[in-house]
């Protein structure tokens, strides 16, 4: 009798075990979706338009954090891709925007522009170098010794290739000019299986063709109005009509098209050696303008979205298995421009013009240090000084800088004045924390403005939307979804630097090297 008890006892044990082990072993796949412009109380509003197998599925079967934020400001679609993968902030990797102004040229470069590596399908000369630190997929790589395959697909160059890192296989994105999916040779041999698809089958094959009209009943689209909502058909026929099906409603459906080739002209997820596959989707408005412009629009571009989640899913269910798959979805964050006629309710706002601001500070310091140009240039809210002009006047560059934010606080708009100095060495407070964690010395401007709520910033390049300055919070979501993941609704905020710690901790790897967040608990 005791030696059956013992025996039972042993195999109990051992059973546990290997429960155990099968629990820790990482997951075969890790699929990172990034949706550019999403944000939660739209996903919600819409629901009553949604099928079963996209939000509803994720709400019913994964762990959705409700309240998600990032811990740095302002924030753009670069920024927060490079934030989600890596981690951290732009002041340790990198990324403060799309674009920032190079100080040795004087001229505004993009966040992945290198000389020194050709474009695919693409005239962008095109890296990820200018992200310092190490991504999520770069240390999957090191962590297999290069066995894992990794591979990026975005709607934009940006998102594909900081979704990608600095080791992948592959970063795609549509070319704003030609249509096609393009790559860059940073990332060595381009995959046959895109150009077959360039060949025959990219969206600049069938433009021409295409037009977005409601996928269901207009009449149901009645979110923003109670009012019988308009029908829409848009085509793309012009110079950018590439740029415009980007962001539109149908563009999801491209990026999934090259995700079911990247499923059948590779072997990702069929191994024991962990994958990776980062997928960004778009959710905003059309062409960027106002919800009030285009009303009906984002709520197509939402329902077509659940469909294509729902579709993606089951795509990665047949090739791997959701069991084996570790989904974690997110935003860039929301960005669109907002069009409000605030004086008609006598609400405070004004017109702030950076050009018309930057001369006036020029004027001031040649008035207390003499002739000459002291800014040199501006770029967003970031103002460059002339530090070679200060050094040859032998002039103290933390004094004018002090001296210039004193004076720039006194411009109508102008709610505060940061310099250089002031946002590295003291962040001392929630909101210059936020600042601090956006800047990065190698980049950002001497000094850094920040505006008044309800003031409009007038961007001075035609090819550019002015915005409204909102200190409004619009949360979005995280969902993890997938491999041993325990399904919950949770109201709690959360910050998107803990999503890298916590995927690497699933994959049995190192996070990024810059990554200071603690992994989420209780997630599965």
């Amino acid at each position: 009798m005791k030696g059956r008890l013992l025996t039972s006892l042993v195999a109990a044990l051992a059973l546990a075990s290997m429960q155990a082990q099968s629990v820790a072993s990482s997951p075969k796949l890790v699929v990172g979706i990034t949706i550019d412009q999403f944000r939660t109380d739209y996903m919600e509003a819409f629901s009553a338009l949604y099928g079963e197998k996209g939000f509803k599925r994720l709400f019913k079967e994964g762990r959705v954090y409700a309240n998600a934020s990032y811990t740095f400001k302002p924030v753009d679609r670069s920024s927060a891709v490079a934030a989600i993968y890596s981690g951290t902030t732009p002041y340790y990797n990198g990324i403060i925007s799309n674009r920032w102004l190079d100080r040795n040229t004087l001229k505004i470069v993009s966040s992945v522009d290198d000389k020194d590596f050709m474009g695919i399908y693409s005239a962008e000369n095109t890296s990820p170098r200018k992200l310092l630190v190490s991504t999520i997929a770069d240390e999957l790589k090191v962590a297999t010794q290069g066995q894992a395959l990794v591979y990026a697909i975005a709607p934009f160059r940006d998102a594909a290739v900081f979704s990608a890192g600095h080791a992948a296989n592959a970063a795609l994105w549509i070319n704003d000019y030609t249509g096609k999916w393009s790559g860059s040779t940073f990332y060595g041999t381009f995959p046959s299986w895109i150009t077959t698809y360039n060949d025959h089958q990219a969206i600049d094959t069938r433009i021409g063709d295409i037009t977005w009209e409601t996928l269901q009943n207009k009449a149901l689209y009645t979110y923003f109005s109670s009012e019988q909502p308009r029908g829409f058909r848009h085509s793309f026929s012009d110079y950018k009509k590439f740029r415009q099906f980007k962001t539109s409603g149908l563009v999801n459906e491209e990026v999934n098209r090259l995700v079911e080739r990247c499923l059948q002209g590779t072997t990702i997820g069929m191994d024991d050696v962990p994958d990776m596959l980062s997928v960004t989707y778009y959710a905003g408005n059309y062409e960027h303008k106002s919800v009030t412009e285009y009303p009906v629009e984002i709520q197509d571009t939402y329902v077509r979205l659940d469909q294509q989640l729902g579709q993606l899913i089951d795509m990665i269910d047949k090739k791997v298995g959701i069991h084996n798959t570790l989904f974690f979805i997110t935003s860039t964050g929301y960005n669109d421009p907002e069009v409000m006629d605030l004086t008609a309710y006598r609400i405070p706002t004004g017109d702030f013009y950076m050009e018309r601001c930057t001369a006036l500070l020029n004027m001031y310091l040649m008035a207390t240090y003499g002739q000459g140009k002291y800014v040199e240039a501006y770029d967003g809210l970031h103002i460059y000084f002339n530090r070679t002009l200060i050094e040859q006047k032998q002039l103290n560059l933390p004094e004018v800088l002090n001296k210039s934010a004193e004076f720039l606080v006194q411009v109508s708009g102008v709610k505060a004045a940061y310099t250089a100095h002031q946002l590295i060495l003291n962040a001392n407070t929630p909101e210059r924390e936020m600042l601090h964690n956006a800047f990065n010395i190698n980049v950002s401007g001497d000094i850094l403005l920040e505006l008044n709520p309800g003031w409009k910033y007038v961007n001075e390049d035609p090819l550019a939307d002015s915005h409204y300055i909102s200190e409004a919070v619009i949360n979005f979501p995280v969902i993890f979804f997938g491999y041993t993941i325990k399904p919950q609704v949770i109201r709690v905020p959360l910050t998107v630097d803990c999503i890298a710690p916590t995927v690497a901790h699933f994959m049995r790897i190192r996070a990024p090297n810059a990554c200071r967040a603690s992994v989420i608990s209780s997630i599965r």
